[in-house]
This record gives C-alpha cells, sequence and structure tokens, in this order.
C-alpha cells in the first residue's frame, strides 16, 4: 500500500487523523504505519461505529431464556458414542484447534500463556501436556491428529520457538500448523481509531469468534477439508485436564448430526464467570454470566437447583462442514470500554486515567443460533477442567489449584487400581501415555515408596 492509496482510504472513512504525524516519522516507521492501514477492516470499523450510538456495555438479557438440554449419558450410550468416536480417530477424521493467542502476563509470566511452567514435578508447560495427549491419541488410533493452533501477532514468533526448543514434543511437524488471530483497532468516544504512538493504531485481538475468518484466510481450514476432516474438537489452552479429541464426545456429536457440540459443567456458584447454554428467542446460545440479571443467575427450581445450572468451558467439537458454511457470515460485536493508551493532538503518549475508548470482539459461541443441531455434554469438572487464569493470590483457577487437581486425577486413576500415592508426594504422569484409568488396567508397573 503506498502513502495515496492509504490517505484516499482513510479519508474515505473518515479517519484521515492516523496519518497526522507522518512526516514525523521515519522510513522504517512510515513502512509499518502503511502495513498496519492495509490490514484495517473497514467495514468492520463501520459496525463498530454504529454500535457506539447505542449501548457501550453489556446489557442484561431480557429475551425470555430456557436452559437448554443437557445430554448425560448412560453406560450403554457412552459405549456407542465412543465406538463411533473412535471409528472416525482410525479413519483419520479428527484435527485439533487450539485457541492459544494469550500471555502469561496476568500469571507474572512473561511469554506465550501456553508456555507456563505447570507441570507438578516436572514444571513442564500447558502445551507439553496438551502436545503430549495429541501424541498418545495418534499412536492409539494409528492415524496422525492434526493440530492446528491459533496465535497472536504479540506470541506467534514465541509459540514456535518453544515448540521448536522442546521438538514438538514427539509431534510430527507437519501435522503441526500455527495461525494467527486477527486484530481489530479500537475507537474512541467519537469512532475514531486510536493512535498509542505517532506512528502506530492500537490493536488487540477480536476474540475467539475470530478463529472462523483466521482459519479461512490463512488456508487452515482448506487444509482441514484436503486431508478429510470432519470433526474439529476446540478448547483453550490454560486447561491441562481437558481430555482431548475425547472419543465419547466426538462420537455423540457425530452420531447426533451435530453442527456444533459443546461439553459443559455444573457452576460453583451461580455467579461464576462461565456463559450459561439457553434457548433464547427460539434458537441455541450461550449467555454470558455479564449479560444474566441477578435474577436469572440466582433462580432455582423447584427442587433448589440453578435454573441455569450448567456453564460452558469452551470445549466444542465442530463440524468442517458447519465451519465453512460460518466463513461468510458476520458475528455479532461486542464491546468493551476500556482504558487505552493514546498519543495527543502533540503526538505524546498519554497514560489513560479513566475508560477513553472502546475495544471489540466477536465469540465464537455465536455461531449456535445458525446450527441446525448443537448438543451439549455435561461433565465432571474435576477431571477435565481446571483453568490457569488467576495467580496464586487468588481462591480458584491459580496455578496451584491447577496443579492440585492434575494430582488428585491421576490419584483417583491409580486408587482404581489399588495403588494409594500419598497427598503429599508430587505426581505426574506423561498424557502420551496413560490418559483414562483404563490405561492402567494391564501390566500396571510403578514403583512407590511411602
Amino acid at each position: 500500500m503506498t502513502f495515496e492509496e492509504a490517505k484516499n482510504k482513510l479519508e474515505q472513512h473518515g479517519q484521515a487523523h492516523v496519518l497526522r504525524f507522518w512526516d514525523t516519522l521515519d522510513g522504517a516507521a512510515q513502512a509499518a504505519l502503511l502495513a498496519q492501514i492495509e490490514t484495517l477492516d473497514f467495514d468492520s470499523i463501520a459496525r463498530m461505529q454504529k454500535m457506539l450510538l447505542g449501548e457501550t456495555e453489556p446489557t442484561p438479557c431480557a429475551e425470555p431464556l430456557a436452559p437448554e438440554v443437557i445430554e448425560g449419558l448412560p453406560a450403554t450410550k457412552r459405549a456407542e458414542a465412543r465406538e463411533a468416536g473412535e471409528e472416525l480417530l482410525r479413519a483419520g477424521k479428527v484435527a485439533v484447534l487450539l485457541v492459544a493467542g494469550g500471555q502469561g502476563s496476568r500469571l507474572g509470566y512473561e511469554g506465550p500463556k501456553g508456555a507456563y511452567p505447570i507441570g507438578p514435578v516436572s514444571g513442564r508447560s500447558l502445551f507439553y501436556f496438551h502436545a503430549r495427549k495429541i501424541v498418545g491419541m495418534s499412536s492409539r488410533y494409528g492415524k496422525p491428529i492434526p493440530f492446528y493452533i491459533m496465535t497472536s501477532a504479540t506470541n506467534d514468533a514465541a509459540t514456535k520457538a518453544h515448540f521448536e526448543a522442546h521438538d514438538y514434543f514427539g509431534l510430527n511437524r507437519e501435522d503441526v500448523m500455527f495461525f494467527q488471530q486477527g486484530e481489530w483497532p479500537a475507537l474512541d468516544e467519537q469512532g475514531n481509531i486510536i493512535l498509542d504512538a505517532q506512528g502506530h493504531i492500537f490493536m488487540s485481538p477480536d476474540g475467539h469468534g475470530g478463529t472462523l475468518s483466521a482459519l479461512d484466510k490463512s488456508g487452515r481450514l482448506a487444509d482441514m477439508e484436503k486431508r478429510g476432516i470432519t470433526s474439529v474438537f476446540y478448547f483453550q489452552v490454560d486447561n491441562p485436564l481437558v481430555d482431548i479429541a475425547d472419543p465419547v464426545f466426538i462420537g455423540l456429536h457425530a452420531t447426533h448430526g451435530a453442527d456444533v457440540s459443546l461439553k459443559v459443567c455444573a457452576k460453583r456458584t451461580p455467579d461464576e464467570g462461565m456463559g450459561v447454554p439457553a434457548i433464547r428467542n427460539g434458537s441455541n446460545a450461550i449467555v454470558e454470566y455479564t449479560e444474566l440479571t441477578k435474577e436469572q443467575a440466582h433462580r432455582q427450581t423447584a427442587d433448589g437447583e440453578l435454573y441455569f445450572k450448567f456453564g460452558s468451558v469452551a470445549i466444542h467439537v465442530f463440524s468442517v462442514a458447519f465451519l465453512r458454511q460460518r466463513v461468510s457470515g458476520n458475528l455479532p460485536l461486542h464491546v468493551a470500554h476500556k482504558r487505552i493508551p493514546m498519543c495527543d493532538a502533540d503526538g505524546n503518549a498519554v497514560p489513560p486515567d479513566r475508560k477513553n475508548g472502546y475495544k471489540f470482539e466477536k465469540y465464537i459461541f455465536d455461531v449456535l443460533p445458525h446450527a441446525q443441531k448443537v448438543v451439549n455434554l455435561a461433565f465432571d469438572r474435576a477431571d477435565e477442567f481446571s483453568p490457569v487464569k488467576n495467580q496464586n493470590t487468588e481462591p480458584n483457577d491459580t496455578p496451584a489449584t491447577c496443579q492440585r487437581d492434575l494430582q488428585a486425577k491421576w490419584r483417583r486413576w491409580l486408587a482404581q487400581h489399588g495403588v494409594q500415592v500419598r497427598d503429599d508426594i508430587p505426581l505426574e504422569i506423561d498424557p502420551a501415555y496413560l490418559f483414562t484409568p483404563g490405561d492402567l488396567k494391564d501390566g500396571l508397573r510403578i514403583g512407590y515408596t511411602s
């Protein structure tokens, strides 16, 4: 993009101020700014500006809501679902998609969140636990499971370097594919693109809903289709307990002919920060906890349980055909009023002392109203969900609670086979070798001294 092309495009959309410091920039800074301008999606920016004319904060959900139907599988149905899922895994029809665009700064860690050390004994990273599960599953079913990893502009290089430094954790490099999440500019109260430096537009990730467009633009969706993938297991990087490519979940999705399937668990409290699976205006939906009124969040059934008992933890299965169908559709925008660094009219950086701008995101679960069939499967969070979100000064979802829950899961497995491991003995199992308690049934060989 040339300066004149950028100038014309910005003027056409009322954003000419982006170039107001052009003459103060050196050649490298000018080139970098032009590269940023070239990536701007002005159609989406126009949608953002229109949104600012209305509500600027999440508002309580006024529509009538009803809880979604939640599947609880009896043993016979679970066995049938497992058989169907294992058939797809043996046929090479399943891929894994990891959303890993975040940094570990909230945990006091400099680097990609996926590189955060979480192994209770080894200190190995979140990425290690995810990758080793895929190594084990690929070996068990005799087919590669392609691993697609969505990074961000901030952590893409560091994430790739982490995989290189650990020789891809035993995965075939040809089956590990990185792609970057998109970014959007923030807008001020007047709908103007915010500069945080004289030659730089403030950008932030476009949300996990940006997965769809990023898959398409990167060619990764086409790669799935070329490989004959029909089901994509989707999850987020901060949860090392996740049962990746769980054959029961995949099989249930397939046998129901679902477009999207979700794993859900009982909320700890009515106000826990989880979206709830619901029927809204006759359609499937996830309603964010910020959108529920206090009355809705705390409503109880006749037997004293929460009316909206279950929450979504971003563990999904998507059909590839449905992903392709939704790539061309616009997802709703979600806006947040934030403190955003910006430069003043003289080009000086001004630390914000108040909320001064708006960030916009898309949410992946907003595809649900377009799905013909959605399946919600309940699971036990003690076995599958203990994310690393907060520092150890917080009561929940910390490195300490995650390590505790990982070890408790492994101790339960061992106890089923008569091996008792004291709570004060550190424990860690390589997920490539054992990922269900049944794997311990034959030939258990563990040395243990009390």
